[in-house]
């Protein structure tokens, strides 16, 4: 009887996980329609921005209740609904046409305007909270700087405060400035491999000093694993640390061993305090190999080697990696945040390059 009972606390708790996504759905979409209306009147000239104050005056004089209308609120739900209007692509991926006459109910009475509101509850942008969306407002000046991090807090489940973190780290200057950068700006799928690994993390949270071994880089990853599997993503699950492989008479030890719960395999980490050599490869590889003979399951993928270090040249590695079998990448580690004016002016660059040339006919 207790799995009937352990299956009947399954169907509340997802019964209950399900109508708290049915509420923000519908908050985000009072949100946007709100903005919409107001932002339609601006635009027109029917209202100025003192009939804005004049409007949340009367809500709070009349519907005290109803929270989060204030002035400041009113002006981000216009921001909100001006950022994705009806023909951003983050809109109109809804399952349905915004324009059929069944999306669209009176948000008003019909004796004070003609306006009807649009039902945006199937598209991308109601995936996430409202504070999640003033957070990448408050931070986030590019708009395909938010559509980056909408789309990664769904991929990711983050919370507040992990994408607060994210965007603190310069998660997306740095996705636009890597080597994989097209790649893992466009690619939706969640188990694309350049989507999953980056070639730059940044360790800030270790506090460690410029000059550190790579056992004071272990212990600080291993004492702040949460923080550390947050900069990796969230499908990573710690296996152990100086993981054991025994090949032949021989004992071996893989610094940080993880499994991927979207690629389905074992994540070997190797740390290098110091720059990339071409024979730290060598020896990742060595320890993929005996990981898939002795450690992966039948149904898993190829084990994957990360070789984490201080600082690399990418020739280098280019050279090293070009004749290795072995699903293996190698990432730069920093101690500190990037400075944001560098990461920025490099994201420019990337666009100013992606501009046509108006002198080409």
């Amino acid at each position: 009887m207790e799995n009937n009972f352990i299956e009947i606390v399954q169907i509340i708790k997802q019964s209950r996980t399900n109508a708290i996504k049915a509420v923000n759905a519908e908050l985000i979409n009072l949100y946007w329609n709100v903005g919409r209306y107001i932002s339609n009147k601006l635009n027109h000239a029917d209202w100025g921005d003192k009939t804005v104050t004049e409007l949340s005056a009367y809500i709070q004089r009349n519907n005290p209740e109803l929270k989060g209308f204030n002035s400041r609120g009113l002006y981000r739900m216009i921001q909100f609904y001006e950022s994705y209007p009806e023909n951003h692509k983050l809109i109109m991926s809804s399952s349905n046409s915004l324009s059929s006459e069944n999306q669209e109910s009176a948000i008003v009475s019909s004796l004070m305007t003609q306006f009807k509101a649009i039902d945006i509850k199937e598209s991308i942008i109601v995936r996430i909270s409202w504070t999640h969306h003033m957070t990448i407002f408050s931070r986030c000046k590019l708009m395909e700087e938010r559509e980056f991090y909408i789309k990664l807090s769904i991929r990711e489940s983050y919370s507040v405060r992990e994408l607060d973190r994210q965007i603190s780290s310069s998660l997306f200057e740095r996705a636009m400035t890597s080597e994989n950068s097209k790649s893992v700006i466009q690619s939706n799928s969640k188990t694309d491999i350049e989507q999953v690994f980056k070639d730059s993390y940044v360790f800030d949270f270790l506090n460690l000093p410029e000059k550190h071994s790579e056992g004071d880089l272990q212990n600080g990853l291993l004492n702040r694993m949460k923080d550390f599997i947050l900069e990796l993503g969230r499908d990573f699950i710690f296996i152990g640390n100086e993981y054991k492989l025994m090949v032949g008479d021989s004992d071996f030890y893989i610094d940080l061993l993880f499994y991927h719960r979207g690629l389905q395999c074992l994540v070997a980490f190797e740390l290098k305090a110091g720059k990339f050599k071409p024979e730290h490869i060598g020896q990742l590889n060595f320890y993929l190999e005996a990981l898939d003979r002795d450690v992966k399951k039948e149904h898993e993928n190829p084990s994957i080697g990360i070789l984490l270090c201080k600082d690399k040249n990418n020739q280098v590695v280019e050279y090293s990696l070009s004749r290795s079998l072995s699903p293996t990448m190698v990432a730069k580690y920093r101690t500190q945040l990037p400075e944001k004016e560098l990461l920025q002016q490099k994201f420019n660059d990337i666009f100013e390059e992606e501009k046509p040339d108006s002198n080409q006919d």
